[in-house]
């Protein structure tokens, strides 16, 4: 395994029963690096965090971790991840410094080390005024970043945080991601797992993943310009019947609804640009603007979706 590399999976498979709960995951991330795995509930993303952390073993492949392979070396690759699960799992009754000394104790942590690495996790979580506070009493954001920083007592090499901004609000998801962007320059190897396609753009690289599968990698720029050129905004009134008179269009392949506007993917620009205007007049509806935009990567999974959709297994 190139030295770089602290995390690497080769046709990663887990079944349970009849469904492949992942199919085949190719994966490496390097030292300094943010992979994200980005999908829906059920793409596989949580299974595929609990095999990389030996919760889950494998049904077949290969899983390396720091050098380690899983699951024959499972305990040794432990001693270098760090792993922050979807819901709140430390102790409630136990204040935020109690819960870090007890972290860094099962990592067996010297005591005096202990002491002095939980007075700087709290002060890079920002929990110092909160060290005496029971788990249970923080905010749902607070508790992420305690579940950050008992992942990190231990100095671990490979980050793994499963839907880690999940129930919490807009400022509390912003510091988590300043966090985590502070974790790079340490040299850690981070995957994080999400489905908001709008945290997509803060990784170095991201895995589409539906129904088990990864659909596509690649650096988020990178999977933008598949789209570039493609996509017009329409904002009109009534929208649904705009809608409709936008899907009739033949240049039209797709139009999905972004709040108070739609998407439309097209095959050329030119020529819905050219008729939808007269053609949503006579269907009574008012345009309000209609323009080429920069594709999300939104557009870019929804694009990838039709494109698999005959080729991915059906789940139970």
């Amino acid at each position: 395994m190139n030295p770089e590399v602290l995390l690497e999976t080769e046709a990663l498979v887990k079944t349970f029963g009849s469904v492949r709960a992942v199919d085949g995951l190719n994966l490496q991330v390097r030292a300094g690096e943010m992979v994200g795995l980005v999908g829906p509930d059920g793409a596989g993303k949580t299974t595929t965090m609990r095999l990389l952390c030996g919760v889950l073993t494998l049904t077949s492949g290969r899983i390396r971790v720091a050098g380690y392979e899983l699951p024959r070396q499972v305990e040794k690759a432990r001693e270098h991840i760090g792993y922050l699960a979807q819901r709140f799992s430390l102790y409630g009754d136990l204040t935020v410094a109690e819960n870090l000394d007890f972290f860094g104790a099962i990592f067996d942590v010297p005591p005096a080390e202990r002491k002095a690495r939980a007075q700087e996790l709290l002060r890079f979580a920002g929990l110092t005024d909160f060290a005496n506070r029971p788990a249970a009493a923080l905010s749902g954001g607070m508790q992420k970043k305690l579940g950050l920083a008992t992942a990190l007592v231990h100095r671990p090499q490979v980050m793994l945080l499963d839907e880690p901004t999940g129930a919490v609000d807009p400022v509390a998801r912003q510091e988590f991601w300043h966090l985590l962007i502070g974790l790079l320059r340490t040299g850690s190897a981070v995957v994080v797992s999400t489905p908001y396609m709008d945290e997509a753009m803060r990784f170095n690289r991201v895995i589409f993943m539906n129904r088990g599968r990864a659909l596509v990698e690649g650096k988020p720029r990178e999977l933008l310009n598949r789209l570039a050129g493609q996509v017009l905004e329409l904002a009109a009134e009534p929208l649904m019947v705009a809608r409709r008179v936008a899907l009739a269009d033949s240049d039209v392949d797709n139009v999905q609804a972004f709040g108070d506007r739609l998407h439309l993917r097209v095959r050329s620009a030119e020529g819905p640009l050219a008729r939808l205007p007269a053609e949503l007049s006579a269907a009574s509806v008012r345009l309000i603007h209609f323009q080429p935009v920069t594709p999300t990567l939104e557009d870019v999974f929804i694009q990838l979706l039709e494109e698999n959709h005959d080729d991915l297994p059906a789940h139970d």
